[in-house]
């Protein structure tokens, strides 16, 4: 009897052995998967997963049909009224531009956190330019109230017969809260994918995904490396305070907020409670974090000295400090223009390299996009040649 014991438990142990050894070597093969190697593979592969994610989306839509109706009668209403002339147009226009506008900053959130680590960095591309060009503005014009057109496109300073008030720091932080609000609920919406596999997976009693499975690797593992103590912290911190440790993970800038998410829906954490910290730690907590420290870095007075630090640098200086003091110029001619009247100027070298950077971000994410859903197609066709050889009868 012991004898059986002692094989079953080597048995079971070298299944375990022989079933990493075939995942490690499956994750090789799928990280071959990409442009400069597999071009034409790589794009079948993004295309045939692409049109399998639209119908799965479609045939979830139609699971709940009582909801899309109302959604559908709801946009059939409101093209009524967009197109019926009347006294309510005003409204309507202006609702039609907050709608616009808030979704375009919720969407940039969305792309700054979806994608388990690969999210185009939009804060550093969109939100904190936006946010300096707009501090830069109302200390240069004494004013936040920018003439509507063609703010928020463009800023212009107003009349200077309109300026009755020393510019100050909440002004300007009032004047950008709602588009930093907005891109932190979307950054929020952007870590729900994590959080919807784990929940799946959990409930359906399939085996584990990778993401988890790393993560626990990364627990019972002895290794004291930074990343490792940190995934660690984050899965002690979620899974033993819940709630408010979920709201302290996503109130800093953390890169692994993603493993709060697999934790949140392996354990089966209540979808309100995940997203409602999360929510106030991304778009309350951190984005106003965030917003602080971009307005006073550009603020008149920090801004101007730490030009003036760049010029002190003993022989490049005065080459650097060059471009940021030509950029303030040609801002200062561009916002006391009169609305509506062009200004010419070429791109300076600052918005020359902030350009060509843009591009390569933007490049990168689409590539990354691509790749992950190529490997991800790679990765259900392992698991459909895994599953279909289980099932096959073995010959005596």
């Amino acid at each position: 009897m012991q004898k059986k014991e002692k094989q079953g438990g080597s048995e079971s142990v070298h299944a375990r052995q022989t079933s990493k050894e075939l995942r490690a070597k499956q994750e090789q093969e799928r990280a071959k998967i990409v442009l400069w190697r597999k071009p034409l593979t790589t794009l079948q592969y993004f295309s045939i997963d692409f049109l399998y994610e639209v119908h799965r989306i479609v045939l979830a839509t139609l699971q709940h049909r009582l909801k899309v109706a109302a959604a559908t009668a709801l946009l059939v209403v409101f093209l009524v009224s967009y197109n019926l002339e009347g006294p309510h147009q005003p409204y309507i226009g202006s609702a039609e531009k907050l709608i616009i506008w808030c979704s375009y900053w919720i969407g940039l959130g969305i792309l700054s956190s979806v994608g388990l680590g690969t999210g185009l960095h939009t804060f550093i591309l969109y939100l904190g330019p936006f946010i300096a060009s707009v501090t830069l503005a109302a200390f240069t014009c004494d004013s936040v109230d920018f003439p509507e057109p063609p703010y928020p496109d463009d800023i212009v300073c107003p009349d200077e017969g309109s300026l009755t008030y020393p510019m100050t720091f909440w002004m300007v932080l009032s004047k950008v809260r709602l588009e930093a609000f907005m891109w932190g609920v979307g950054t929020a919406i952007g870590e729900l994918p994590p959080y919807f596999m784990a929940r799946a997976a959990r409930l359906s009693g399939k085996e584990e995904d990778d993401e988890y499975e790393e993560l626990e690797a990364a627990l019972k593992s002895q290794s004291k490396d930074l990343l490792t103590r940190a995934r660690r912290a984050v899965y002690e911190l979620v899974q033993r305070v819940g709630f408010l440790g979920i709201l302290l993970c996503a109130s800093i800038p953390n890169p692994l907020f993603d493993l709060a998410g697999i934790t949140c829906g392996h354990f089966l954490v209540p979808f309100w409670t995940f997203f409602g910290a999360t929510v106030i730690g991304k778009a309350v907590i951190k984005t106003h974090i965030q917003t602080v420290f971009v307005i006073m870095a550009f603020s008149a007075h920090h801004f101007n000295t730490a030009v003036a630090m760049i010029g002190a640098i003993p022989y490049v200086g005065s080459y650097v400090q060059q471009p940021f003091q030509e950029y303030l110029e040609k801002q200062k001619q561009h916002l006391h223009r009169k609305p509506g009247v062009a200004v010419a100027h070429d791109a300076s070298f600052l918005q020359t390299v902030f350009g060509y950077i843009l591009l390569v971000m933007v490049v990168y994410f689409l590539v990354s996009i691509i790749h992950s859903m190529a490997q991800h197609h790679a990765k259900r066709l392992q698991q459909h040649k895994d599953t279909t050889s289980e099932h096959r009868p073995k010959s005596d």
